[in-house]
Order: structure tokens, then C-alpha cells, then sequence
């Protein structure tokens, strides 16, 4: 290439990188005192985002437990959960609802029903059992909130985590007061603090928009609980907020980064907000731990022609062994059986 044709190129590279920082709003995090590791335990809970964030954890071999009662939208729902994890309260009777012959609890996602009365109660009790031990130890806590906006049962205004397709004549509709939101909060704080007093929280906003609400009181609804969080991370030195909602809204502001539905992210959008939060929460020797893992991650999951060719009994030779070398620091135990099955 001629002298004048490569200084075009650079300069015309430039250009386009001018442009790119002109048309995107990039969000810049500095990494946080809240530092997450291998040997971190996790507990996340909230809406489907938390889901998402969970599936990642696991991924990436942290201790995790990921949204054990399934999806919760609302925040009071959310404390209303942990609050009887803690105390080992199952759901009154009152709760249990009885739908096509399946049964349900307002309390949880419609992920917990079960073909018999006692079935579903035996899962919620194992899994309350379950989630109080991982509690106790816990290091960090996420919480998502997806929305402001209950649903309350008319009779008795309890508030309801799902409304498993009920009539929709039973419930009315209203949207909650920041002022709400932090009260239960604190409430839910003082309990947690004294169950596990070692246990930090990081608070985010799901990005998820609620359109059935309406955009206009989605917009509203996301405010309120956006508000309560900044409210929050003031008043408690151990609570923080990830501003999950922010990238994608204003860094990721683009239908590109939206699944079919125009309403979640996609894969590749989490994965960037996922790339946000190890900036902020993980050290640089578990980023790099994550970079050695998500190399053998890939190499595990490709697909060869010949698995019986002596390449491909070398290649699951060698990545057995680099498996081995990050034993002590990850389990890989699945892993590394699934591939010595492929061995001849």
C-alpha cells in the first residue's frame, strides 16, 4: 500500500471513530470497594434481569443462588420473600390457589406450582430451607426491581407476587410510593443485618420495560424505584447501586440491542452490562480468571467433525489438562468428565 492510501485509511479511521463517540453516550463505572470472587457467595432475586445476571454467575463458575422463587417483579414481594426465608414463615393457607387443577401461591412465580396441594408446599418448604443456609453465608445480595406497580387481592389487599392468570376482577392496580419502597426496606435491612450482619447489597433497576402498564407509567413506575434506590444507597453505607437500567438506556440506546419483542435485551446487551459489572465488582485477577475460563468454556462447547481423528484426541488431551491446572480455583469437575467420556 502507497504512502498516501495509508495515511487516507488512518485518518479516515479516525473519522469514524469521531463519529462513533458523537452518536453514543458511553457510561463510565470506576471499580467499587464491593469486590466479588470465586469463593463470593451470591444470592440474587428480583425480576427476570436478575434471572439473566444469575444465568451469568453460574456460567462463569461463581456461587450463586439465582432467583430461587423465580421471577419477582415488585419490590415489596421481593422483601416480603426474604423477610419469611429468614424467619422460616411458609405461606398461609390463604395464599394457595387452586388453577385447572394445578396449584399455585400468590407469594411466588407460577415456576412453583405443583399437582397437588401438599406437592407445592413441600417444594416452597425445601426450597425456603434451601435458600435460609445459602443466606446465612451469603456475601452479597442483588436485588432488581422490576416495577413499582402491585397487585393487590380486593378482599384483603394483600399483595401479590403473581397473579397466575386469575380474573382479573379480583385485584386492583396501583403504583407504589418511594416512600413505601424504603420503609419496607429498612424494615427487611435491620432483619437481614441481624440474620447475616457480614452480608452487602447492590441494588439495581431492571432494564426490562413493562409496556402493558403503558410507556407512560412504565416510565413512571421505573422513576419510583430508581428514586428509592438512590435513596437507599445514601442511607446505608453497605448498599450500593448498579446502574444496569442507565446502560441500557442511555449507553445501549439503540432497538439493535433489543430482542424480537423490543422489550428485552439481547444476549449481546447483557452480555455488555455483564462486562459493566465485572469492571466494577471484580478484581483484575478474577477478570482475568474469567478471560482463561471463557476460552475453555468455548473450546468445550465446539463441535468437531471426527471425534475419533488423533487432532481432535489431542485437543481434548490438552484442554483436559488446562481444565486441571484451574481445578483449585473453579470447579470444573462436569467439565472435565464430559470431556474424558470423548476420550479413546
Amino acid at each position: 500500500m502507497d504512502l498516501p492510501s495509508l495515511v487516507f485509511l488512518i485518518n479516515f479511521s479516525k473519522i469514524i471513530i469521531v463519529f462513533s463517540a458523537m452518536f453514543r453516550t458511553t457510561l463510565s463505572l470506576s471499580p467499587s470497594s464491593f469486590q466479588l470472587n470465586h469463593q463470593t457467595a451470591v444470592l440474587t432475586l428480583g425480576s427476570c434481569f436478575a434471572d439473566a445476571m444469575g444465568s451469568r454467575f453460574l456460567r462463569d463458575k461463581f456461587q450463586v443462588c439465582k432467583n430461587p422463587f423465580g421471577v419477582l417483579f415488585n419490590p415489596l414481594s421481593a422483601f416480603h420473600l426474604l423477610e419469611s426465608v429468614i424467619n422460616l414463615q411458609f405461606p398461609e393457607d390463604n395464599t394457595f390457589i387452586e388453577r385447572e387443577g394445578i396449584y399455585f401461591n400468590y407469594n411466588l412465580h407460577s415456576d412453583f406450582s405443583g399437582k397437588s396441594l401438599k406437592e407445592l408446599q413441600n417444594k416452597i418448604q425445601e426450597t425456603f430451607e434451601t435458600t435460609n443456609n445459602f443466606l446465612k453465608t451469603s456475601q452479597y445480595l442483588i436485588l432488581t426491581f422490576g416495577t413499582a406497580i402491585i397487585y393487590q387481592i380486593k378482599d384483603s389487599d394483600q399483595t401479590v407476587a403473581n397473579c397466575h392468570k386469575m380474573p382479573a376482577q379480583l385485584f386492583h392496580k396501583r403504583l407504589l410510593r418511594s416512600e413505601e419502597i424504603e420503609l419496607t426496606f429498612k424494615k427487611l435491612y435491620k432483619l437481614l443485618k441481624t440474620f447475616n450482619p457480614a452480608i452487602r447489597m447492590i441494588l439495581t433497576v431492571s432494564p426490562i420495560r413493562h409496556i402493558k402498564d403503558t410507556l407512560e407509567l412504565n416510565a413512571v413506575s421505573k422513576s419510583t424505584v430508581r428514586i428509592a434506590c438512590h435513596h437507599l444507597e445514601s442511607r446505608f453505607e453497605d448498599v450500593e447501586y448498579f446502574p444496569s437500567y442507565e446502560i441500557m438506556m442511555d449507553d445501549l440506546r439503540d432497538y439493535r440491542f433489543y430482542s424480537q419483542d423490543m422489550l428485552h435485551p439481547t444476549e449481546v446487551a447483557e452480555e455488555y452490562i455483564w462486562e459493566k459489572f465485572s469492571n466494577r465488582y471484580f478484581s483484575q485477577k478474577t477478570q482475568n480468571l474469567l478471560i482463561e475460563w471463557t476460552k475453555l468454556r468455548k473450546a468445550i462447547t465446539h463441535r468437531p467433525f471426527h471425534p475419533e481423528s488423533n487432532a481432535h484426541q489431542a485437543f481434548l488431551k490438552k484442554t483436559i489438562q488446562k481444565l486441571e491446572n484451574l481445578s483449585n480455583k473453579i470447579d470444573v469437575s462436569r467439565e472435565m468428565a464430559h470431556l474424558k467420556n470423548q476420550l479413546i
